[in-house]
């Protein structure tokens, strides 16, 4: 590997900076990156950010530090090179290690690989109501091949799977609302004032007239708002349930987010049966479509604004 690809010349800030921007469990951003000059960029979870409460099997955390891994890639590949990567190289003796990646000779980005980079920093997820026009079968096909470039599966949700879907969803957060460590734990990093990340008051949206709600309540709002009487939400899977396939997950989701985002979709998540079955420390049972991992909700929504970022220089681990 070129020893220029982690030196100043390149732009490590500008890497670490895309890998930053993206989306993580309540804008935990639990991660860490450990440049070794002329060598690999080590990507790490961060532990003093993970949710001990929502996510005692580190599920959540490792599905976010894979879409910064997914970001990170993208970003190596517009600075020229081609990346390669090494997932949990060392879980024996380095478990937070997620990822180590060096690189190879690459050609100048272009096509789609550019367009996905220059659309990280307008990314957003929303909670805000969106409209009930249709996302086209050419666009979830599109949002599925993404998927499937990252190892997972996207499956779109029919209307009674829907319905369905928004009962668990319902009946998950009623749970969850009863559990105080974990609505300790949520207050944390939703509630105003609690810190300088995680998800600010204004990200919070809309409380919904009606229920069941398809977004998830942080319990905070300034008004109230009808949401669309037709949800569309996709749930995405990976065959295994291994921290491997976690951080293929993470990946995925980032290219089906940045894809979407290409064609004018918003996006926000209802994780909470996937909290729910993690706090109870259960395996998802397998089945043909393989382990849940995320569920999301499409549509077509007003642009939002970005949620805080940890800055670059926060980013980098320095010791070996």
């Amino acid at each position: 590997m070129s020893p220029t690809l982690v030196s100043a010349d390149l732009g490590v800030r500008r890497l670490l900076f895309a890998a930053g921007q993206a989306p993580s469990v309540y804008n935990t951003q639990p991660w860490r990156f450990h440049v070794v000059p002329g060598r690999r960029i080590e990507l790490l979870a961060d532990p003093d950010r993970r949710l001990r409460v929502a996510d005692p099997r580190g599920r959540s955390m490792m599905v976010s530090c894979g879409a910064a891994l997914f970001n990170l890639r993208l970003a190596v590949r517009y600075v020229g090179r081609r990346p390669i990567v090494w997932l949990l190289p060392d879980p024996a003796e380095h478990p937070l290690l997620m990822a180590a990646v060096r690189t190879a000779d690459g050609r100048p980005v272009r096509g789609e690989n550019r367009e996905l980079y220059e659309l990280i920093p307008v990314r957003r997820t929303s909670r805000e109501p969106f409209s009930d026009r249709p996302v086209p079968p050419s666009v979830l096909g599109d949002l599925r091949i993404a998927a499937s470039r990252e190892g997972a599966s996207l499956v779109p949700l029919d209307a009674e799977g829907v319905a369905e879907m928004l009962d668990h969803v319902a009946l998950a957060e009623d749970e969850l609302s009863r559990d105080h460590d974990y609505q300790a734990e949520l207050a944390a990093w939703t509630m105003p004032g609690a810190r300088f990340d995680g998800v600010p008051a204004y990200a919070h949206g809309p409380r919904p007239v009606r229920d069941p709600a398809p977004v998830r309540d942080f319990g905070r709002h300034e008004r109230d708002a009808r949401f669309e009487e037709h949800p569309q939400l996709v749930v995405l899977t990976t065959q295994g349930d291994r921290p491997i396939d976690w951080l293929r997950a993470g990946q995925a989701l980032q290219r089906v987010l940045l894809t979407a985002t290409r064609h004018g979709l918003s996006a926000s998540f209802l994780n909470q049966p996937l909290d729910l079955r993690d706090m109870r420390r259960r395996r998802d049972p397998h089945h043909r479509r393989g382990h849940a991992q995320m569920i999301i909700r499409l549509g077509y929504g007003p642009q939002v604004p970005g949620s805080p970022r940890r800055p670059a220089s926060e980013l980098e681990r320095q010791d070996a």
